[in-house]
């Protein structure tokens, strides 16, 4: 069965570390919403119950001859890296793969609680005081942190990846985080990145990717923008 990408059409969001990947790999995928609608996203959702996605962005697809749903960013880029050969090919090595993708996913959670520090149901405009205290401390305090980590771990291999010269959906979100820090903290960014030169080397890698070129360059990437995770606020941002 093709595989399908459930996930808010209008935003990048999570989804589109699913989506990098994807493309990376040049693994063929019906993006439901983005084909069919937001009222699409919702139909398929709702009948649902018991064990089903909490929220997008999820996957169908085939396993053992039966169709499953497969959410969570962490675990479907783990299956789809173990089914279509972008991981490790080695349970060690997967293993350390899957832990850099679950702090990925911390740091996403961390950059959407900047702009929504006191409940993700409020305005931003309504938490605004909060959300610039939030700021400085990410600023200043999580983004070297998190950005440090990655380094070292690009450090273990020679190579412009975490395995070295072959790609994985870690780099592919690494990747996406760099693009999504750059939007929302670009003056940060700018006074900061000289600092991590092996994850810079690492985002420029994926970048020139056939598919991820490809897929960039087409109307189906779509770009940041202020419904998403990674916002722009001039006022959250210094250097």
């Amino acid at each position: 069965m093709m595989l399908d990408l459930w996930y808010w059409p209008s935003i990048p969001g999570r989804g589109e570390f699913v989506r990098l990947a994807l493309e990376a790999a040049e693994v063929p995928y019906r993006d439901r919403a983005r084909d069919e609608g937001v009222e699409a996203l919702v139909a398929d959702m709702k009948p649902r119950h018991g064990i089903k996605p909490f929220a997008p962005p999820y996957i169908t697809c085939e396993v053992e001859g039966r169709e499953v749903t497969i959410a969570q960013v962490g675990h479907i880029l783990t299956w789809l890296a173990d089914a279509h050969g972008f991981g490790a090919s080695d349970l060690p090595k997967d293993l350390e793969l899957i832990m850099l993708q679950l702090t990925v996913s911390d740091v996403v959670a961390e950059v959407h609680a900047v702009h929504h520090p006191v409940g993700v149901s409020a305005y931003y405009e309504d938490q605004k005081d909060a959300a610039l205290v939030a700021a400085k401390h990410f600023r200043e305090e999580r983004i070297p942190k998190f950005l440090g980590y990655f380094e070292d771990a690009l450090s273990a291999i020679d190579g412009p990846f975490v395995l070295g010269a072959k790609w994985s959906h870690v780099d592919t979100s690494l990747f996406q985080l760099v693009e999504g820090l750059r939007f929302m903290f670009p003056k940060r960014m700018a006074a900061v990145e000289a600092d991590f030169p092996k994850l810079i080397a690492c985002h420029d890698a994926v970048a020139a990717l056939p598919g991820i070129k490809a897929y960039r360059a087409s109307d189906r990437c779509i770009p940041f923008n202020q419904d998403g995770i990674f916002r722009h606020y001039p006022e959250l941002d210094a250097a």
